[in-house]
């Protein structure tokens, strides 16, 4: 729960009036300028989200008589509002002060300017409120690409990481995977404190990658873009050899590229994974070799069957 005391200390705001231990969480990552309700339209308010006062909210105020600035001011606060932002360090007007004190709105002032706070705080809300989920895997960056590696326990998801941390690839997360979807097919993980920069290996206990590799073989967070999934082989399983079959792994609201993997001795992940990254980055610009040799293929075909004719 994001509540005014977080934001006082996430973006170094002065608290001037209210009851900032009322705890209001902010529910809403959206950011009101209320303009309109300055002027005395309140029908559409969004009470429930945070409102900062600019220059130009306040330039209005000071043109309303004085029973028009207490009755807007105590229209402004209501039980739902988090808080609500002076920027540019403008100074309160007395109206606002007493309103806030009588509802408990926190009232709070900032020096940044109105348009830069309004974006670092709308950032860290969409951040801190987006969807979330866990998932079982390893996260690793690879060239890059953040790539999910998922499957059935003991199939060697934490050995093939650790084979790609030695090659100098970076670790975000083992076992356990926290998930958040800040956007419309944009996936963030990183690992839970508790296991943050740790690698279990089966036999060998649980090792730190940090303190082993160094500080650059881990990475504190990375959007998920591919999805390796790990399978014992199975001879009557029919798996693609060309690259034609795009699968996709739904996470919450969003999906990302997924590969199916299969697994037998001789078979060396760590390669075929950055293989994998590379070649998805390969397709991101605009280059799909598996589209290539079937259009290739077809037009051998084609020109075949002209030759019989």
């Amino acid at each position: 729960m994001i509540t005014s005391i977080e934001l006082i200390d996430k973006f170094d705001l002065k608290f001037l009036a209210g009851n900032v231990a009322i705890e209001i969480p902010v529910a809403n990552a959206d950011i009101s300028r209320p303009g309109l309700e300055m002027a005395g339209f309140f029908s559409h308010y969004s009470s429930d989200r945070i409102q900062i006062l600019g220059t130009t909210e306040m330039s209005f105020f000071e043109t309303l008589s004085k029973e028009e600035r207490a009755e807007r001011m105590v229209k402004l606060c209501r039980k739902e509002t988090p808080c609500i932002i002076l920027t540019r360090n403008i100074p309160a007007p007395q109206e606002l002060i007493d309103a806030c004190n009588r509802k408990g709105t926190p009232l709070l002032q900032s020096k940044e300017a109105t348009t830069s706070l309004i974006s670092k705080i709308t950032s860290y809300l969409e951040s801190e409120l987006a969807p979330e989920t866990t998932m079982h895997g390893v996260l690793v960056d690879v060239y890059g690409v953040g790539v999910l590696i998922t499957g059935d326990s003991g199939v060697g998801k934490s050995e093939t990481a650790l084979e790609l941390v030695k090659r100098g690839h970076r670790l975000v997360a083992d076992d356990n995977v926290e998930i958040k979807e800040v956007s419309r097919n944009v996936l963030m993980g990183k690992a839970p404190k508790l296991i943050e920069h740790l690698l279990e290996i089966r036999g060998l206990g649980i090792i730190n990658v940090m303190t082993l590799f160094g500080a650059g073989s881990v990475l504190p967070e990375k959007r998920l873009m591919l999805n390796i999934n790990l399978e014992t082989w199975n001879k009557d399983k029919v798996y693609d050899r060309i690259g034609l079959i795009e699968e996709k792994l739904s996470i919450l609201d969003s999906q990302i590229t997924k590969k199916t993997i299969p697994v037998r001795p001789g078979r060396n992940l760590a390669v075929i994974i950055e293989v994998a990254a590379m070649n998805y980055r390969l397709n991101k610009m605009g280059t799909n070799t598996a589209k290539d040799f079937n259009e290739r293929l077809n037009e051998q075909i084609r020109r075949q069957s002209i030759k019989e004719i």
